[in-house]
């Protein structure tokens, strides 16, 4: 090996193990190693698998927050997004009997649309996307809930039920849903023009837009993809119940915008991996399977994940400030 070349695998190693990075990893294995020793059937083969399914109902969606955080924008409609397309589905499939594929394909689109509408009023109407997005958390649970009457309409079909439970060579499929949709996510924020754009945008809007970039169309593509990973993950969550259901997805916004904030991402915009997201994923999916193994009350699970937040955004909040003290 040349000198050169032992300079960048160095360069390259110390940039993959920041200190953020490295301190994240080792507090989940610090976790991993606290439930495995305290929290019964943790470390078990299908506990673990267990963690990796319950991973995937979040982190396909936690992977697009990444790159709609990095382009300095918020999205808290993902919960509310995955509602609406499990019960437009129930309603579509299980009591007007329309073909699954038509009615999977008709309810995607009405999410991107919703997504490609927050991104439009943000440009031309400088409305911020945690204002269009909140408006659409009340309204699109309310239209789910108006869909189901609040009751879960079920869907008769065996093949359907398998993509939200189904193993392939013992690996839950929801699992490799998860590892696609971060290897999808990971190639366009660093192998695209599109995800350069993404952190110029967020680093700084208008000298991005100066430079030639299209500002609009980054920031309306960036919500459309979030909206269809919320779709997506709203149809996992259908099939593994076998029914439409206005009410799933509760906290869903909260624990992707945990992740990719525990990840490393800046709620300032501009930084941020999909890379640091994974780990944040992990971190969130072994603690709540933690607490239930340990018979945590549900009440002070949702306080724990709460606070999670909370801690997460300060960290995140005094590691911008150090940053912009360091010039």
């Amino acid at each position: 090996m040349t000198a050169t070349t032992a300079e960048k695998t160095s360069g390259g190693l110390r940039r993959a193990l920041s200190w953020e990075g490295t301190g994240l990893l080792g507090v989940l294995i610090l976790v991993f190693i606290v439930l495995s020793i305290f929290a019964p059937n943790f470390l078990t083969t299908g506990n673990l698998l267990n963690v990796l399914q319950q991973a995937a109902f979040f982190g396909i969606v936690a992977f697009a927050m990444t790159l709609v955080i990095v382009s300095g924008e918020i999205d808290v409609s993902v919960g509310s997004q995955a509602a609406l397309t499990s019960s437009l589905v129930g309603y579509m499939v299980g009591t007007m009997g329309w073909n699954m594929a038509i009615a999977c394909l008709l309810a995607i689109i009405l999410a991107v649309l919703f997504g490609a509408f927050v991104g439009l009023i943000r440009h031309y109407f400088n409305v911020p996307t945690f204002i269009g997005t909140l408006a659409l958390y009340l309204a699109l649970r309310g239209a789910a809930m108006l869909v189901t009457n609040t009751f879960p309409i079920p869907i008769d079909s065996s093949k359907f039920f398998y993509w939200g439970t189904g193993k392939i060579l013992g690996i839950p499929v929801a699992a490799i849903y998860l590892v696609i949709a971060f290897a999808v996510v990971a190639f366009i924020a660093k192998s695209t023009v599109f995800g350069r754009s993404v952190y110029a945008v967020g680093g700084n809007a208008k000298a991005a837009e100066v430079s030639g970039i299209n500002v609009m169309k980054v920031r309306v593509i960036v919500m459309s993809i979030s909206a269809f990973t919320a779709a997506i993950t709203g149809l996992l969550q259908t099939a593994q119940l076998s029914s439409g259901n206005s009410t799933i997805a509760n906290g869903l916004e909260f624990d992707a915008i945990a992740a990719a904030v525990i990840g490393g991402t800046a709620m300032s915009g501009g930084k941020g991996s999909v890379s640091g997201t994974l780990i944040g994923v992990l971190f969130v999916a072994i603690l709540l399977n933690g607490m239930v193994l340990l018979g945590m009350n549900p009440y002070l699970q949702q306080v724990v994940r709460g606070a999670l937040v909370l801690i997460a955004v300060m960290i995140n909040v005094i590691r911008a400030r150090r940053a912009e003290a360091a010039g």
